[in-house]
């Protein structure tokens, strides 16, 4: 319904032409847009009802715009000021606070907290819990670090990476392949007083303090295809004990088959009388995985699965007791051991 109305003489042709460049806007906040087609529908002398409904807005909000817009006129498109206090800390501060965060160190701590950031903007009189909350509004979280490596540059990195991922997507015939590494310093670890198991209701108790009895260290080899693992204690991480170890995997394998090694860099494993000792055993072929890429070794998820299932809550009242229950548990694995299901090939990753 439209009809003559005294709010048509409002808005002259320059102010009716802005209206509804603004109504037509898709930049504009959709307030103002809003506002604008409200105007523009009062002017023809369409009823606030119709308006409402049209426009799909509360009644009593086009009530109170056209109250406004005959007392403002295009002021009434403006947000009024809110109430409350006004803002205490503006842009200068929020950008000394991310110019202190960014690019200063604290001169005692390694790391800037609130109180420390206050302290250092005292001239501003911010307090600790506003720099929290300025800080949680820009997504600054100073408390936090993430690691990062900055691996040197290997033209053959994507290379050497598919020359082991094909060994594990396909075995050649013939042959076994053998994932191999060393587990270090496990640390055998008993408590002073007994473990209090879990019950309906209340989770298992462990006491704080511990005994040490000392570190073992291992050497395993994963034989990718069928998932079992070969476990040995070593006392010493050289090439003597690992030129040992590839002799008890030679003897081990039968002797038709052609041995195939996953090693990542590690000295006992490039060292010069390593090399000398595989050069003379042509039936041990050897893989090496790139720099900084040990991650490629499929050994390395099984002493990530003894480290969750035994290491990190076992106890182990003596160094062999903590190398006998190492074997225990490998032997109970290799009963149900299964080939991990890999699919990484090596293919550098590409943007969309």
């Amino acid at each position: 319904m439209t009809s003559s109305s005294p709010f048509a003489v409002l808005w002259n042709s320059d102010q009716r032409a802005l209206l509804r460049e603004l109504a037509s806007s898709r930049t504009a906040p959709l307030r103002r847009v809003q506002r604008a087609h409200v105007a523009l529908a009062c002017a023809q002398g369409t009823a606030n009802a119709v308006i409402a409904r049209t426009l799909r807005l509360h009644l009593d909000t086009v009530r109170r715009w056209r109250k406004r817009f005959t007392a403002e006129g295009l002021a009434a498109l403006e947000d009024r000021p809110r109430p409350g206090h006004p803002r205490r800390y503006g842009p200068e501060v929020h950008l000394a606070i991310v110019a202190t965060v960014t690019s200063a160190r604290p001169a005692v701590d390694s790391q800037w907290t609130h109180r420390a950031i206050a302290d250092h903007l005292a001239n501003t009189g911010i307090s600790a819990s506003q720099v929290g909350r300025i800080l949680a509004g820009l997504d600054l979280k100073p408390h936090l670090v993430r690691g990062w490596l900055t691996r040197p540059e290997d033209p053959d990195f994507y290379a050497k990476a598919a020359e082991v991922c094909v060994l594990y997507l396909h075995r050649p015939p013939g042959s076994v392949v053998l994932s191999v590494d060393e587990k270090t310093a496990m640390q055998a670890r008993s408590r002073r007083h007994p473990t209090r198991r879990a019950h309906p209701g209340q989770l298992e108790r462990r006491e704080f303090e511990y005994r040490r009895h000392g570190t073992a260290s291992i050497v395993a080899a994963l034989d990718v295809h069928t998932g079992q693992v070969l476990v040995e204690d070593i006392t010493r991480n050289d090439s003597v004990t690992f030129i040992a170890f590839l002799r008890l995997l030679e003897h081990a394998v039968p002797a038709d088959s052609t041995i195939h090694l996953i090693l990542d860099n590690g000295s006992s494993h490039t060292s010069k009388a390593t090399r000398s000792w595989l050069a003379k055993h042509p039936r041990l072929v050897v893989h090496h995985t790139p720099k900084h890429a040990s991650w490629l070794n499929q050994v390395e998820i099984f002493f990530s699965i003894l480290a969750r299932r035994l290491l990190r809550r076992g106890e182990f009242d003596s160094r062999q007791d903590l190398v006998e229950q190492i074997r225990e548990f490998t032997l109970a694995y290799d009963d149900q051991a299964r080939p991990f299901r890999w699919s990484y090939d090596s293919t550098p990753l590409k943007a969309a």
